[in-house]
């Protein structure tokens, strides 16, 4: 313990050396066994079998699911898992690897930034303090837009962070690179990679009253040089396909926002909890690390952290404000307040003030409560989703980081308590994958359904599921027919005649008593509605807790 927390607590050591240990720590965390769980659907099926469909056409411009115009996110992490397809293979691991990567490189970047801006100690706990974040490292090993955009977002407002800084030899590098991953921010989830720079920038540089630095912000060349990267996609996919710039543009963005057209609304609070549930155990030092910022405002290390806050409010309140929200949409807020965190720790390492120690005992009582329902919560009639064993691994790690975070809080040794916290929650990262997420896995994937279609469906037979299941077309390897709800393909299935691929249950019936072989991938609950629309018998193949594979031979 001694070693490390000297380790931890030196105020010099080379940051190549850091970057190592950090790299090597948590890169088992982040990529191990990453290619053992199905896709979860939708969302790792879609963005997994997008640049499928791009490699079988040899076409990176317009991005299609199940062969039809998708145009609700932009192509760069298409793109990236297209890459990882061609190296290793059309597999769950190469769908996974770019994510899981970014999510481990943004962990680097945020030591980098931390140490830059306030020292060693306070970038290496900021690290730690990321890497360790449960929530954070689970949705770097789901196959989402959300963690490349938070790489691009954390490189890009750290870039320019670090470049205003008086003291900066290499400022027109920090501020071009810093325009670089703006660009792709843009191409990694769309206008808002270039919004949320420039309004955080402009907020930081009214609330600093530091509007100087625009001279020094390489202007001309940054934008040039974001345009050069940006834009070349945004016009090609335009001139191919005239439709996109409305249905992108408008229905994606605008639309998104204000309205709740994506059927996502959630009450402005919704983030709160998630906040203090995904960035557990170190959500509740989070008064900590903003406690104080605007009183110090006027120094230089103040001005640094109103940045941090700047950055992190902003995001939270834009979203809040949102009509539209899901879970992992305030992933670009974690970068921040982990640096602002391990300011705080820093600034506290000789004597915990009265809110820290507030906020350790309610972590603690927080934990053990928490590790008490894990453990029980399988015994639970209704509960399906998770066995015994796996609710006694986790709750025993939620109980023990509970006791030690009390013992921790009550000798008021903040370095022990942070070794604590960081070896409690690395062991949860570790175990997670392997319990809690193998369990989910049954519900939230057809992969083993789907692979049974693969084997048994040759080139003439007929495949369809009711509504659009996205693993299907992944794991059949094939495009499939659609019935019923379009769902998010309504666009795409009204761009040219689709009729043969998207039909109602009283068409497909036609197909279910023709001389093809047809196979169905549905809920338990439509098979009977099913049954009574057609004359040929119905032959279950199998099933899952929740789907049913059935065909008409």
């Amino acid at each position: 313990m001694k070693f490390i927390t000297d380790f931890l607590t030196a105020k010099e050591s080379p940051a190549r050396r850091d970057l190592v240990a950090l790299l090597l720590v948590f890169g088992v965390a982040f990529l191990q066994f990453l290619g053992r769980l199905p896709l979860f659907e939708p969302d790792e099926a879609r963005y997994a079998e997008i640049p499928r469909e791009m490699l079988e056409r040899g076409d990176f411009i317009t991005p299609l699911l199940n062969h039809v115009k998708y145009f609700e996110k932009p192509p760069l992490l298409y793109w990236l898992n297209a890459i990882s397809f061609s190296l290793f293979g059309e597999n769950e691991f190469a769908a996974r690897f770019a994510c899981a990567m970014a999510g481990l490189l943004t962990v680097l970047i945020t030591y980098h930034v931390g140490r830059t801006l306030f020292g060693r100690r306070e970038g290496l706990f900021a690290a730690l303090i990321l890497g360790t974040c449960t929530g954070f490292l689970i949705q770097s090993r789901i196959n989402i837009t959300d963690m490349l955009l938070t790489f691009c977002l954390t490189a890009c407002l750290g870039c320019f962070a670090i470049a205003v800084r008086d003291s900066e030899p290499r400022r027109g590098l920090y501020c071009h690179f810093g325009y670089i991953f703006a660009a792709l921010a843009v191409l990694a989830k769309g206008l808002i990679g270039i919004v949320f720079p420039g309004a955080i920038i402009f907020l930081y540089l009214l609330l600093g009253k530091r509007w100087r630095l625009l001279k020094e912000m390489r202007l001309v060349t940054g934008t040039l040089l974001f345009l050069l990267v940006s834009a070349p996609w945004f016009i090609l996919v335009s001139r191919q396909n005239p439709e996109f710039a409305r249905f992108f543009f408008i229905h994606e963005h605008f639309e998104r926002f204000t309205t709740k057209v994506h059927g996502r609304y959630q009450p402005p609070w919704f983030f709160v909890p998630v906040l203090l549930g995904t960035m557990i155990p170190w959500s509740f030092f989070i008064p900590s690390g903003l406690r104080g910022i605007w009183r110090e405002r006027h120094s230089l290390s103040g001005l640094n952290a109103l940045f941090l806050a700047t950055w992190a409010i902003f995001i939270f309140v834009f979203f809040s404000k949102s009509d539209s929200k899901l879970v992992p949409y305030i992933l670009p807020v974690f970068p921040p307040l982990a640096i602002l965190m391990g300011r705080a720790f820093v600034r506290q390492l000789g004597e915990p003030d009265r809110l820290m120690r507030i906020q350790g005992y309610v972590l603690a009582a927080i934990l053990t409560i928490l590790g008490i329902g894990v453990c029980i919560y399988p015994h639970v009639p209704q509960a399906r989703d998770i066995t015994p064993l796996s609710g006694l691994v986790v709750g025993s790690i939620f109980l023990v980081e509970g006791v030690a975070v009390f013992a921790m809080a009550r000798r008021g040794t903040l370095a022990a308590l942070l070794v604590a916290l960081c070896f409690c929650s690395y062991l949860l990262e570790i175990a997670g994958p392997l319990t809690i997420m193998n369990d989910v896995a049954p519900t939230r994937s057809t992969k083993d359904l789907c692979l049974i279609v693969r084997e048994q469906a040759g080139p003439d037979a007929v495949v369809a599921s009711f509504g659009h299941e996205q693993g299907l077309p992944f794991y059949a390897r094939r495009r499939v027919i659609t019935v019923g709800g379009m769902g998010e393909l309504e666009f795409g299935c009204k761009q040219g005649d689709q009729s043969a691929w998207f039909m109602d249950a009283q068409q497909f019936s036609q197909l279910w008593d023709g001389p093809k072989p047809v196979f169905l991938l549905f809920r338990h609950t439509d098979v009977e509605g099913f049954r009574a629309l057609v004359k040929t018998p119905i032959r279950e193949l199998a099933r899952t807790r929740k789907k049913v594979l059935i065909t008409n031979r």
